[in-house]
C-alpha cells in the first residue's frame, strides 16, 4: 500500500473507531440531543415558569408541532444544499489551480501580460 492510501485507510478506521466507542464503553446510557438538555436545564433553572419568546413559524402554520418525519426531511435539505456549496468551492477550488485561473485572472486585470510582450498601445 502507498503511504497516502495507508493514512486514508488508518483515519477512516480511526473515524468509525471514534464514533462507535461510546456506544460500547457506556451501555444502558442515553444519548439524547443538545436541544433536551438545554430546556431540561432552562427549567431547572427557572422552576418551569419561562416562557418561550417567540414560537416556530411553520408550528404557527399548521397549527401544531411539526412530525417527526418532515423535521427529518427539512434536515436531509438542509444537509444537501450544504454539501453542494461545499463541492461547489473545492470543484472551483481544484479547477482554478488546475487550469491556472489565478494567473489569467491577474494578467486581464492588470495587463501585465501586454506590457510584457510590447504590444501594449501607446496613447499619444
Amino acid at each position: 500500500m502507498k503511504g497516502r492510501t495507508k493514512t486514508v485507510v488508518i483515519l477512516i478506521v480511526l473515524a468509525v473507531a471514534i464514533s462507535f466507542f461510546p456506544l460500547f464503553m457506556l451501555k444502558g446510557a442515553e444519548f439524547s440531543g443538545s436541544d433536551d438538555a438545554g430546556s431540561n436545564m432552562v427549567n431547572q433553572v427557572t422552576g418551569g415558569t419561562y416562557r418561550r419568546w417567540v414560537s416556530p413559524v411553520l408550528e404557527t402554520l399548521i397549527g401544531g408541532e411539526l412530525p417527526s418525519e418532515m423535521e427529518s426531511f427539512f434536515f436531509c435539505i438542509q444537509t444537501g444544499i450544504g454539501v453542494g456549496v461545499i463541492a461547489f468551492a473545492f470543484g472551483y477550488l481544484y479547477a482554478r489551480k488546475k487550469y491556472g485561473g489565478d494567473k489569467a485572472d491577474q494578467e486581464a486585470v492588470t495587463g501585465t501580460d501586454n506590457i510584457k510582450s510590447g504590444t501594449a498601445s501607446q496613447e499619444t
